[in-house]
């Protein structure tokens, strides 16, 4: 399934300063039944975001209407627990397509790639300025980009790298999943196999 090509995205962000979110807090296991990439934003962090009969708890962060963007900002250690791929699915389905932390499990950090979403790796001190910026002004912009591999915070101008896989970040720069990839590479192959004596 393709995904929206990721090249330079331009944001406001949603903080959510918790350390050790892990993917049943992000979509909880009664939601998993579904097999399609579909519905899961509406169950993002669900136990955290309503209340047993289903109103809204106002104090988390998605239901505070100051907060909002395609960047979503994490503590230390998000996506760690079980490795459901739904996870991913519910932060993309949201719409977020980017998710910064100071460290991602590597099951959730491999699933985000996966779907479109980019996982954006910084040091403690700048993930600190990034909360520290959106807390002096929610309508702070950031800019993450893809092919330079730098976030910045737009309100300070400082900046910081990343690292990301060759072969993901050619996928994101595509809006390509692994079968997308194999698929581009449909013509190389065949003429591969009809060159290539047995």
């Amino acid at each position: 399934m393709a995904y929206d090509k990721f090249n330079i995205l331009k944001s406001k962000a949603v903080p959510l300063p918790i350390e050790n979110v892990d993917t049943d807090q992000i979509i909880p296991a009664r939601f998993l039944k579904a097999t399609e990439r579909k519905g899961f934003g509406d169950n993002l962090f669900r136990d955290w975001r309503y209340n047993p009969d289903n109103t809204p708890k106002e104090h988390f962060v998605l239901n505070n209407p100051i907060y909002s963007g395609k960047i979503l900002v994490g503590g230390k250690n998000f996506g760690s627990g079980s490795s459901r791929e739904h996870a991913a699915w519910a932060v993309y389905d949201y719409g977020f397509r980017c998710v910064v932390s100071s460290f991602f499990a590597d099951i959730f950090r491999n699933n985000c790639l996966n779907v479109g979403v980019l996982p954006v790796q910084v040091s403690p001190e700048y993930l600190q300025k990034i909360f520290s910026a959106i807390e002096a002004n929610p309508n702070t912009e950031f800019e993450v980009n893809l092919p330079e591999q730098t976030i910045t915070i737009g309100s300070t101008g400082e900046k910081e790298s990343f690292a990301i896989n060759g072969y993901k970040k050619e996928n994101l720069l595509n809006g390509f999943d692994d079968i997308d990839y194999l698929l581009n590479l449909k013509e190389k192959i065949k003429g591969f196999a009809e060159n290539t004596p047995l």
